[in-house]
Order: C-alpha cells, then structure tokens, then sequence
C-alpha cells in the first residue's frame, strides 16, 4: 500500500505524543501501509536550531518526507501552537516537501482550550508546504491518554473510537491519493 511517515515533534522522552503516534501506527500497520517513524528531538540539536540544511540528519528527513505518500504529523501544544521543536524542523525542509501528500496532524495538550491549535496554528503551515489533503486533524486531552507500565498506550472508549475514525478516514484517503494525482 502506501508508505507514512509518522512525525513526533515533542521534546519528551517519555511524550504522550509520540505514544499515541506509535499507538495509530500499528494501526495503519495492520491496514498495509509501511510505517516509518520520526521522533524530531533525536534530530541534532545543532542542526535543528543551526539551520544546517546540508547536516546528515536533515538531508536524511528530507529523503523520509520525499518518499512518503502520506504523513503524520504529531504534537504536544504549548502556548496555543505546536512544538517549537517541530517548529525548527518544518522551517528545514523544502517548501513543497509535503507536495502531493496526504497529512494528518494529531496535537496533544493539557486543556481543550489547545484543541484549535491543530485547525489554526498547524493546518496553515502544512498547507503552505503543498500538502495535497489535509484531512481532518484531532486533538487528545493528556487526561484521555493513559501509559501503562509496559510503555503502552490505554484509551477511553470514546477517545478509542474517535482517533480510529480519523486514523481510518487518513487510510482511505491515502488509498486514493494515486487516483487524485492521475486525474491532474
């Protein structure tokens, strides 16, 4: 099927984000799609907050985000936006990296008052870097998000079925992606 990229832009090692990110991913998985996963705080600091383009580190994101068909992009919210640290990432690549790519943005944050981060802060700027679908973006109160001991992730029933709904519907969309670029 189709090849994701699944982004973590928190700074955490021990993210709610990225958690959930890995939670969707063996979702999508279990559907046939190839899943690659991208924790941005592994990146070089130097690189990141430098603004090498030419850094290893970057030139290899920039390959994972070429031979994506779709991505995901997560993030913790703070201060009513998205990570700083996704922030310096994004502001690396290329201008059309996401050009012809179907994307899901997934935030996560303390208090529903974040949940228009995704809509209003995240949207725009995936927009502008030639996203082909957006599809609909979800936010997660951390009180919805519960690790268990063994590093995994538990959910209430409503957040449960919410994020397969838009993890499936990314799915779908990713599966007729090829369609849309054929049609143009």
């Amino acid at each position: 099927m189709s090849t994701v990229l699944s982004v973590s832009g928190s700074p955490s090692a021990t993210s709610r984000t990225a958690r959930l990110l890995r939670h969707l991913n063996t979702r999508l998985t279990d559907d046939g799609h190839r899943v690659l996963e991208l924790d941005v705080r592994t990146l070089s600091a130097q690189a990141l907050f430098g603004a090498d383009f030419q850094h290893p580190d970057i030139v290899t994101v920039t390959e994972l985000f070429a031979q994506a068909d779709g991505v995901i992009i997560g993030t913790p919210v703070y201060k009513a936006a998205y990570s700083g640290l996704l922030k310096s990432l994004l502001d690396l690549l290329p201008q059309h990296a996401l050009a012809g790519k179907t994307v899901l943005p997934l935030a996560t944050g303390g208090s529903t008052a974040h949940a228009l981060a995704v809509d209003y802060a995240l949207r725009p700027v995936l927009s502008s870097m030639g996203a082909a679908h957006i599809v609909q973006g979800w936010f997660v109160p951390d009180r919805q998000l519960d690790l268990r001991e063994d590093g995994t992730l538990a959910t209430e029933p409503a957040t449960t079925e919410a994020l397969h709904r838009v993890t499936d519907q990314f799915s779908s969309a990713l599966g007729r992606a090829p369609l849309l670029a054929a049609a143009s």
